[in-house]
């Protein structure tokens, strides 16, 4: 089974590297934030830029959106510098990406394709 999600900071070039692709199911959302949350209390998140590979994700579905939402949350709470979302080319992830993050706030996010 492929990895469904992985985070690494690389400290030299003050960028947390973080992977996410498929879809997540409720035990893989609670894993990932106690992961997330680990790492993030090991660093000053405010000097790192947050880069998300997104470049394997499943388009969101209904069910996703909440747990999503509440990521991008997490990610804005945290207060990194800024957070990319690189996506393949694709327009409707893209608008998604997008939307959720103009609606939790997190103005300092970008998506962008590879």
């Amino acid at each position: 089974m492929a990895e469904k999600y992985s985070i690494k900071v690389n400290a030299g070039k003050k960028v947390v590297d973080m992977f996410v692709g498929g879809s997540f199911t409720p035990i893989d959302v609670q894993n990932f934030v106690k992961d997330y949350q680990n790492i993030v209390a090991s660093i000053d998140v405010s000097s790192y830029q947050l880069i998300i590979d997104c470049t394997t994700m499943d388009l969101l579905t209904q069910e996703m959106v909440p747990s999503l939402e509440n990521s991008y949350r997490m990610y804005k709470e945290s207060g990194f510098e800024k957070v990319t979302f690189a996506i393949k080319e694709n327009t409707i992830l893209k608008m998604q990406l997008s939307r959720l993050a103009r609606k939790t706030g997190l103005t300092n996010a970008e998506v962008v394709n590879v």
